[in-house]
């Protein structure tokens, strides 16, 4: 083996993460499951996820089988809907060609997978050589190799890649714990912020900490900035039955395909919405998205007569059953 991925197989094999839910695991449904529930969310959030997943799809068929909706419902809470969505015609799409293909190349054309994605899924599961380039993996490669070209654009990734494929393991056994040990690296030492180098098995000819550029790398110009949005939202309660009048999201955009309450750009659309219906003022809520801070004013109403346009009664103890963002589901407390 190179240097590097040596120590990163012993070092795995005796200090990584082994205790996870889907630690050690050869099966591509369980394994492709958790790195997409792993995209842009932390293991503590995704534990009890996962473990629902599990227990509601036991694999592949099942998922593919499932309502959207029941889909949504579970996810609620986990954020980056698109995930869910994909995750359901993925399921469809391995489900109607009778199994998972068994390399990297055809897992990146199923819906949803890219190709970080479908390369973790081919080392793990079939030990195929290849290389992955998620966030994690991404720091410790740049800093080891102290890479100090722009991130932010395509040639720069292009060359990173072959950086990795150039340092992986000649013997196909060894892609498992290699590919696992670059993911356990980022996640416990080679942090972001507060790196423990004095601790990481690749210490000794990092390149990044003998320039002492840790913090530096890797670099990325292009910074995400971030927007503001207000919106408010119209709660109609049927007085009969407590039932809640849901209307489901556009399929493309920001919670798209979860359903929430009748969603206004002002106050004044809210009110000539809700016509001569007395309306409570609730707290604001803040909720924070990837690209904006987003602020909702909700508004509740007893709905006495007349039409309310696209939508649909729901009883509260249906509620759960549904996809309802996770501000939703906390102010109706689904």
């Amino acid at each position: 083996m190179s240097p590097l991925s040596e120590r990163l197989v012993a070092w795995q094999r005796s200090q990584g993460r082994s205790a996870l839910p889907w630690s050690g695991s050869r099966d591509p449904y369980r394994v492709w499951l958790s790195e997409v529930m792993l995209q842009q969310t932390q293991v503590a959030t995704v534990r009890a996820y996962y473990r629902r997943f599990l227990e509601r799809f036991a694999d592949v068929q099942q998922l593919a089988q499932a309502p959207l909706d029941e889909v949504l419902a579970l996810w609620a809470g986990l954020g980056y809907y698109s995930r869910a969505r994909n995750l359901h015609a993925c399921a469809q799409a391995v489900a109607a060609q009778g199994g998972w293909p068994r390399s990297s190349a055809e897992l990146e054309r199923l819906p949803g997978i890219g190709r970080s994605t479908a390369r973790a899924i081919a080392a793990f599961c079939w030990d195929e050589r290849v290389s992955i380039l998620d966030g994690n993996v991404r720091r410790v490669l740049a800093r080891w190799l102290a890479f100090d070209e722009d991130l932010s654009g395509t040639a720069a990734q292009r060359r990173l890649w072959a950086e990795a494929d150039a340092l992986l393991p000649e013997r196909a056994e060894h892609m498992p714990a290699y590919t696992q040990g670059l993911m356990d690296l980022g996640a416990l030492i080679c942090t972001p912020r507060q790196p423990r180098c004095d601790d990481c098995p690749l210490a000794a000819d990092c390149r990044a900490r003998g320039a002492n550029r840790q913090l530096e790398l890797p670099l990325r110009s292009r910074k995400l900035r971030r927007g503001v949005r207000e919106n408010w939202w119209l709660w109609w309660q049927r007085p009969a039955d407590g039932a809640v009048w849901l209307q489901q999201r556009p399929p493309r955009g920001v919670w798209a395909g979860l359903w929430t309450l009748p969603l206004y750009d002002s106050e004044a659309e809210l009110e000539a919405a809700a016509g001569s219906a007395g309306l409570e003022p609730l707290p604001r809520i803040k909720h924070a998205l990837t690209h904006f801070d987003w602020t909702l004013h909700p508004r509740r109403a007893l709905w006495r007569d007349g039409p309310l346009g696209e939508g649909r009664w729901v009883a509260a103890e249906a509620l759960a059953s549904y996809g309802l963002p996770a501000p939703l589901k906390q102010l109706l407390g689904a």
